[in-house]
């Protein structure tokens, strides 16, 4: 029953996401994505949905190619990857086992501290945008690393949490939902988490990709709304993005992850330099 009444409110968040999103393009004259974000778009999605996470490399080619503005990157970062999410949310809730009520509990908790947090940053000064998320990159990069190194939590064989660790997972998971909000992706995060806890990894995927799924469209209706977005990229990321999710999710079996992880780690470290470089110089690169 709560597995059933989480997908109907996703499918409703999704509807009005996509009704936003598309009803304010059209007003701003924006509805014509971009051929490039169309195929970044499908290609960090695909990753994404095999657990490698796309806001980092994401962030990492919109700094590389000056798509956006640096204040642009979290809103672009929430609404251009709701859609896809959202259709991993529904896979994946729909085909692995977990505990309904720490999942239920675990996607409140981080669709409440987006909502915390999505006020905040399109206030923010370009600087601490910039800070923010080059930072957010470095520790990224650092994950990837660990996990390529084998130094990663392996978890245990629960699919479910006692009283305590679920607390403890669903206090850091409204941290979580805040810091998506500035650009800062949940999912290796989430993932170490619920893995040290005890929880299986393969469970965590419904987890971490359901409280994405809810929080995106939540925090990323104000972000559509607001001055600090291109919504020719956001939409281009979500058309690219859907189908590849269907195809890494049904289709794929095994990639060289550890191979292409090693990539990201040095496009995502350089970017995170870009970043955290322009923060710290005498006047910003980019408003």
């Amino acid at each position: 029953m709560i597995v059933t009444i989480l997908l109907l409110i996703l499918g409703v968040l999704g509807l009005a996401f996509t009704s936003v999103l598309f009803s304010t393009a059209r007003q701003r004259g924006e509805l014509r994505p971009t051929l490039e974000s169309v195929g970044l778009g499908a290609i960090t999605n695909f990753f994404d949905t095999l657990g490698i996470g796309s806001f980092a490399t994401t962030t990492a080619w919109i700094k590389l190619r000056g798509l956006v503005p640096d204040s642009f990157i979290p809103a672009t970062l929430n609404a251009g990857h709701a859609l896809p999410t959202v259709a991993q949310a529904f896979i994946f809730i729909q085909l692995v086992s977990v505990d309904p009520k720490l999942l239920a509990a675990c996607i409140v908790a981080a669709v409440a501290g987006a909502i915390v947090g999505a006020p905040i940053v399109v206030r923010l000064p370009v600087r601490v945008v910039q800070g923010v998320v080059g930072l957010a990159l470095l520790i990224a990069s650092g994950l990837y690393a660990l996990s390529n190194l084998g130094l990663m939590p392996a978890g245990g064989d629960a699919l479910s949490l006692p009283a305590g660790p679920l607390a403890v997972a669903v206090g850091a998971h409204f941290v979580l939902g805040a810091l998506m909000t500035f650009g800062i992706g949940l999912y290796a995060p989430s993932l170490i988490l619920l893995s040290l806890l005890g929880l299986n990894p393969i469970a965590a995927f419904p987890i971490m990709m359901g409280a994405c799924a809810f929080l995106m469209p939540v925090c990323g209706m104000p972000f559509v709304r607001a001055e600090r977005i291109n919504l020719h990229v956001v939409i281009g990321l979500a058309l690219g993005g859907i189908p590849l999710v269907l195809v890494a999710a049904f289709l794929v079996k095994s990639l060289p992850l550890v191979t292409l992880r090693w990539g990201v780690v040095v496009v995502v470290l350089y970017a995170a330099v870009l970043l955290l470089r322009s923060a710290m110089s005498p006047t910003p690169h980019q408003k």
